[in-house]
């Protein structure tokens, strides 16, 4: 990575730069200020809940939106402004919008009617290959309706490839699916991806597809950037509460420093005392997430009343009630009294932000 534009598999690699990109609809703000550098030949995921802003972005930098402010670059060209024809994207929609008429192999090569294949294959060479890379090469005869679901997405994802586009966009492509085909379709959709070497950026409501399948994922929140990073980073570092909550079970506390030492800090929650690590502040917010926790053990203990336990398969997830807070465990075997006493370290703390705890917890 880190060249302006670079050709792998008969695909142009550029990089995708949105700057201070801003979106109004009469007076409502849908993006405010989001600047993202999507690297050449990454595989790069909005993530965050409904009606946060991660739909437009996507269709800003397809040229579906034009932005009340910012710019959007492909490479070192300028985007901002430009038809989306003109964009050469490859799109695949959250309802695929294959052609009902047209048999498979048709819609694959649909968007060779306006454009020579890539390399110095024929059409129908292009189209046999890409039904082989999505594992489909004996279906080209068949009608969509004759497909099942993930069979369908496929072949948008084909039809989408086939002109040679610079970058790929994914909006919600798997929302329909069921949960076990999603698992299978989105490990399909990541190899084809990391063997393309195409700059690829994916819209998802799902915090564990996003963790799954991306190279680095941005959290979105209320037409903002929350935080981008590798999903390790995100979902073991988040930056803030927002985050902590919406990335995977997190336990969320406030509290008021009372004391610093030389393994930490001491921190108040309610009547309790607790030594976690690295902070200064004097109110913050800390989150331990729920397989950090454990029964029994810890360098800070509390005594808690199990409310409800659900059996997962791999593991027990506990819902504890802690002085009026819930809070939740994951642990291999379940809890057999009413009380227990749950523990963490102080290193399996992290602080998500500082701020007035009255506030915070309002949030």
């Amino acid at each position: 990575m880190g060249e302006w534009i670079k050709t792998v598999g008969g695909y142009t690699v550029v990089d995708v730069r949105l700057s201070g990109v801003r979106k109004e609809y009469d007076g409502v703000t849908a993006l405010e200020e989001v600047s993202i550098h999507v690297e050449d030949g990454e595989f790069f995921t909005l993530v965050g809940p409904s009606g946060c802003g991660k739909t437009t972005t996507l269709r800003a930098i397809a040229g579906f939106e034009e932005p009340t402010a910012g710019t959007v670059q492909f490479g070192r060209r300028d985007m901002t402004g430009v038809p989306p024809e003109d964009r050469d994207v490859g799109i695949v929609f959250q309802n695929y919008a294959l052609f009902p008429h047209m048999t498979v192999a048709e819609n694959v090569g649909y968007g060779l009617r306006f454009r020579d294949p890539p390399g110095a294959m024929t059409r129908d060479e292009r189209v046999e290959s890409l039904l082989e890379l999505v594992d489909l090469a004996d279906f080209g005869n068949r009608k969509p309706d004759e497909l099942s679901g993930g069979q369908q997405q496929r072949v948008a994802l084909a039809r989408a490839l086939a002109p040679g586009p610079d970058v790929l966009l994914l909006d919600e492509p798997m929302s329909a699916l069921d949960a076990r085909l999603r698992d299978d379709l989105r490990t399909q959709v990541s190899r084809i991806q990391s063997d393309l070497g195409i700059t690829t950026i994916y819209v998802t409501h799902d915090q564990e597809e996003a963790l799954a399948i991306s190279d680095r994922v941005a959290v979105m929140h209320d037409g903002r950037i929350e935080q981008i990073g590798r999903p390790e980073d995100v979902y073991r570092r988040p930056e803030s509460r927002f985050v902590a909550e919406f990335v995977g079970e997190n336990n969320v506390f406030s509290g008021e420093t009372v004391a610093h030492e030389t393994r930490g800090s001491l921190v108040t929650v309610g009547d309790h005392e607790f030594r976690i690590e690295g902070t200064t502040d004097e109110h913050l917010t800390f989150c331990v997430r729920p397989e950090a926790l454990r029964l029994g053990t810890g360098e800070n203990t509390f005594l808690a009343t199990v409310e409800a336990t659900e059996f997962l398969g791999e593991a027990f997830r506990v819902h504890l009630d802690w002085d009026g807070r819930p809070v939740t465990l994951r642990v291999p075997e379940a809890p057999k009294k009413e009380r227990v006493r749950v523990g963490f370290d102080a290193d399996d703390a992290h602080v998500v932000e500082g701020g007035t705890p009255e506030l915070v917890e309002q949030r």
